[in-house]
């Protein structure tokens, strides 16, 4: 019993320090960066080459603008005023309670609710998910929100997906739009799930086997409260870590960089104090495709990378 009181009171003092240790944070950020305006970030976007009617599939770093005046809510409102009332933008709004996918697939009674559960993508996805008008989607792990024109077509069939990133889902949709671009604000060309989509795509035939046997029947509720389950395959945790997200891959994200610059898919510049790019969503996943035909792919190690000429 005693346990059982001492667990709830021990959570609530870690969510106590991580509020106090944000603050600090933020007033750290406030008095010693530089200070990024909406307009500033608006302007920015526009000079990168983020236009009117663009859909935008965000990957972001909210520390590495600076110090932004209004928050996360003025990053979205000048993202919102760079693609204007005909663009659409799309975040990864992950909830994955297990920390891994099979953690979390294995997790004793875990039904993901839209209505309940946020999403440990950080301040920015936070505050796009309460956003007037913005949509969900219906996924255990991988759930994505968009707001404007495509916000429903993007995201509102995702639990019908075969798979995570298959037929249906927000990256399939996103990758058949010639005015979709992958952005990327303060980040590497690690965290980004869009690599994914040709994995899904190719199923068996991608050059590397990455995934478990097994596929999961995950229950999930929907924003209507009734019952649906979502297949989900989770990744083999023997592979993961030659993945270019992991820490000790930095030589694979400066190469995929390198290549998707040489190729002329990789806009570069500035927004705010971060370095930013995007690539259009379809030709990056071309891109993706002629390398796999090389045997080329986000799990390549050290030696298979050196191989390929240049």
């Amino acid at each position: 019993m005693a346990n059982g009181l001492l667990d709830p009171l021990k959570q609530r003092v870690k969510a106590l320090l991580k509020r106090v240790r944000s603050q600090r944070r933020a007033a750290e950020l406030e008095r010693t960066a530089p200070h990024a305006p909406r307009k500033r970030i608006a302007r920015d976007l526009r000079q990168l080459g983020i236009a009117e009617g663009d859909v935008i599939f965000l990957h972001s770093s909210l520390k590495s603008l600076g110090f932004v005046q209004g928050g996360p809510q003025a990053v979205i409102d000048a993202l919102r005023d760079a693609v204007g009332a005909t663009g659409t933008l799309l975040l990864p709004t992950y909830w994955i309670p297990g920390g891994t996918l099979l953690a979390t697939c294995e997790l004793p009674g875990y039904v993901f609710d839209p209505r309940e559960h946020g999403t440990h993508m950080g301040a920015l996805p936070a505050m796009f998910l309460q956003q007037p008008g913005v949509e969900r989607s219906v996924h255990p792990t991988h759930s994505c929100a968009a707001l404007g024109p495509l916000a429903r077509h993007l995201v509102g069939d995702h639990h019908r997906a075969p798979s995570v990133f298959g037929e249906g889902s927000p990256w399939q949709r996103f990758a058949e739009l010639p005015q979709g671009k992958v952005l990327g604000l303060g980040i590497s060309m690690g965290p980004v799930t869009f690599y994914h989509r040709l994995e899904d795509e190719m199923g068996e035939r991608f050059p590397v086997p990455i995934w478990l046997p097994r596929t999961y029947d995950m229950p999930c509720r929907d924003h209507d409260g009734r019952d649906c389950t979502v297949p989900v395959r989770p990744f083999d945790p023997e592979v993961t870590p030659r993945r270019i997200d992991q820490k000790t891959r930095g030589d694979l994200r400066d190469w995929f960089a390198d290549e998707f610059r040489r190729a002329g898919l990789r806009t570069e510049g500035r927004v705010a104090e971060a370095e930013a790019w995007f690539i259009r969503g379809p030709a990056f996943l071309d891109h993706l495709r002629r390398l796999a035909g090389q045997g080329i792919t986000i799990y390549s190690t050290p030696e298979e990378l050196a191989a390929v000429r240049r």
